[in-house]
């Protein structure tokens, strides 16, 4: 273990812990509650990058001694057309898609200091950092979700009586009154048939 790896190995791991500190609320309180299926997915995916990519990182640190440094560590990403490729697309995105991409969305939804995944994945691994990032993420949409308060459902100040189906009598009474049609008086005895004569 040389000096530059303990070095950064304690930049990483306090860029890491800052992160887990500063938004301590989704990992507190029990308000957003156990880790979900995907958050576990995002933590493995996450160490399993850092432990790859360190062991390849020892491996350059021994092997060029004094000399390995980030400016020569780019160097060697560059040595032949293919690396060429895959080296341009890692810098863009680790360098400009990240941060950019970390600040404006973490700001949106409400994480903490999220420019800290950006610095984490300088001293850790750019896997790492992201998925780090979208584990926070999880935890967030969740803690957003508990905080959130149902709106009061508006009721009637006051409710009127119930309207009457059209055709109703009693749809036109004012309230107080009875229709005159529900008891107008009948007009008399109902008519017998015409009586016989007597004698035929």
């Amino acid at each position: 273990m040389t000096i530059q790896l303990a070095v950064f190995g304690t930049l990483g791991i306090l860029t890491t812990a800052w992160a887990f500190t500063a938004n301590k609320r989704l990992f507190t309180g029990g308000t957003v509650g156990r880790p979900s299926a995907l958050e576990i997915v995002y933590y493995v995916v996450g160490a399993m990058s850092l432990l790859l990519g360190w062991y390849f990182n020892v491996r350059y640190t021994h092997q060029f001694g004094s000399k390995a440094s980030y400016v020569d560590y780019t160097k060697e990403l560059f040595t032949n057309w293919a690396s060429d490729s895959a080296a341009q697309d890692y810098t863009i995105v680790n360098l400009v898609l990240l941060p950019l991409w970390t600040i404006v969305d973490g700001h949106r939804r409400g994480l903490r200091i999220p420019w800290i995944f950006f610095v984490m994945s300088l001293f850790t691994s750019l896997a790492f950092s992201m998925a780090f990032y979208l584990a926070f993420v999880e935890r967030q949409i969740r803690y957003t979700a508990s905080q959130a308060t149902p709106e009061p459902v508006a009721t009637p100040a006051s409710a009127g009586p119930p309207r009457a189906a059209p055709g109703d009598p009693e749809r036109l009474t004012p309230p107080g009154r009875t229709s005159r049609r529900a008891h107008r008086p009948s007009s008399g005895p109902p008519r017998a048939g015409r009586a016989e004569r007597p004698g035929g």
